[in-house]
């Protein structure tokens, strides 16, 4: 089983990226998907959580309104569309995938299944 985040880079403020989460090795749907965030030295935050379906989703207050999450189960893959970005969004993203029943306090606070590797976004001029 495998996660990989990709879609990350330098980014002017009120620029957008669009990351994405592919999963191999596994069966998506059956999955809820966060996304995270850290800076180095910093402890990491949950940036959104989606359920099942693309109506299920949650988002911290610091990217609500700015970033989405969307889901394609067939191409087994997660995409996080961040659009107004602010020099504060500069981190390494990762997606990780836990079984239900979950949300993303449980993800963040006793971890998830699988975790990927990080994909890093600079936000800055």
């Amino acid at each position: 089983v495998q996660l990989q985040a990709s879609g990350g880079g330098l980014v002017q403020p009120g620029g957008s990226l669009r990351l994405s989460c592919v999963a191999s090795g596994l069966n998506l749907e059956n999955y809820a998907v966060a996304w995270f965030r850290q800076v180095p030295g910093k402890e990491g935050e949950g940036v959104g959580y989606i359920g099942d379906g693309n109506s299920n989703t949650f988002y911290v207050e610091s990217v609500k309104g700015r970033f989405t999450i969307s889901r394609d189960d067939a191409k087994k893959m997660v995409y996080l569309q961040m659009n107004s970005l602010k020099p504060e969004d500069t981190a390494v993203y990762y997606c990780a995938a836990d079984s239900y029943p979950t949300n993303l306090v449980s993800m963040t606070r006793y971890g998830a299944d699988y975790w990927g590797k990080g994909t890093p976004v600079t936000v800055s001029s």
